[in-house]
């Protein structure tokens, strides 16, 4: 009998991703999603014949219950959360209630239901912040600098407690940045890649950035999501950092994208205070040896096929809005 997923944050980057995967692996995928007036259902389109939504809230435990009292999943993977950084500033609050409670909410309902499902928290190497070593592993104290990082280290160890308190099958994946075509356009490697696009095709010469020198170790989500479906199939429970090892900058990422269509970003990218965070995270980078020897985890993009693939994926939609701007285009399988 095939084993049951649900995923919160199904239509996100890693929500679309992990779903492929599973199904793939021939599991029955249900995505929780919230109602809401607009579609956001593109990520998930290609897949909207191998897998079932139901509605529910993170902000709302009794349709947490019901959820899960209707799909009866064997393992629940919540990586719905309030997830750009620079937002948990303005809405410090609301990422609280998303990030960090809507975590212990998941785990409670899990609780209550069928305390044998198997439980995924997403983490983030944001809770590391002002980092005391380098690398990072799952031993590296957090001192997170954003509202983000903050919430996200609660429900990090509220998972922990979870686990520990009521022997539950709960992990945490710390997770370090990983990019795709698929990532939003609001976050910095996809806003390079997009203005690259932008900027080979004339339509733009610049693109304002904040700090070039903050360094990030940055990955393929498609990779990671694998890390995640690891995690739940083993003996044990354990938290795992997910990472590939090598930092790059922001200068790094511009040079390589824009290199990739034969431009010079020095030509092109201007720096703009108004795009600092108010605390910088300067220098993250992961030491994944507890994932490679006990999930046999092995990154297969490095950061110029990730990049280059960003920017050829881009450089194809923006060929095609400038074909028809006046029609919305309908959104193909995904890369």
């Amino acid at each position: 009998m095939a084993r049951t997923a649900l995923i919160t944050g199904i239509t996100g980057q890693d929500g679309s991703y992990l779903a492929e995967l599973l199904i793939e692996k021939g599991y029955r995928v249900v995505g929780m999603t919230r109602r809401s007036s607009t579609a956001t259902n593109e990520r998930i389109a290609h897949l909207r014949d191998s897998l079932e939504l139901v509605q529910g809230d993170l902000l709302d435990q009794a349709s947490l219950v019901a959820a899960l009292s209707d799909v009866r999943p064997d393992e629940v993977y919540n990586l719905a959360a309030q997830s750009f950084v620079p937002t948990s500033w303005n809405q410090p609050v609301l990422t609280g209630e998303f990030t960090g409670l809507g975590v212990t909410r998941m785990l409670e309902a899990i609780r209550q239901v069928d305390p044998s499902v198997r439980f995924y928290q997403a983490s983030s190497s944001e809770m590391f912040g002002k980092v005391r070593e380098v690398p990072q592993d799952e031993r590296t104290p957090f001192h997170p600098r954003s509202p983000y990082g903050v919430a996200k280290a609660y429900g990090h160890f509220l998972t922990v407690n979870y686990r520990e308190s009521y022997g539950m099958f709960a992990v945490s994946g710390i997770l370090f940045n990983h990019e795709s075509p698929r990532r939003g356009l609001e976050f910095v490697t996809r806003k390079v890649t997009d203005g690259v696009a932008r900027v080979a095709h004339g339509l733009t010469d610049r693109l304002p950035l904040g700090n070039l020198d903050a360094e990030r170790d940055w990955g393929y989500a498609g990779d990671y999501v694998r890390a995640m479906w690891l995690m739940l199939q083993r003996d044990e429970p354990r938290d795992y950092v997910v990472a590939t090892g090598i930092t790059h900058s922001v200068r790094d990422l511009c040079q390589v994208a824009f290199a990739h269509v034969g431009l010079d970003y020095e030509k092109h990218v201007d720096t703009d205070p108004i795009y600092y965070r108010p605390a910088e995270v300067d220098h993250l980078r992961g030491d994944a040896s507890r994932a490679r020897a006990e999930l046999g985890w092995e990154p297969t993009v490095d950061f110029e096929g990730l990049i280059g693939m960003m920017v050829d994926a881009d450089m194809a939609r923006v060929e095609r809005e400038i074909a028809s701007p006046s029609r919305p285009e309908v959104p193909a399988r995904p890369t």
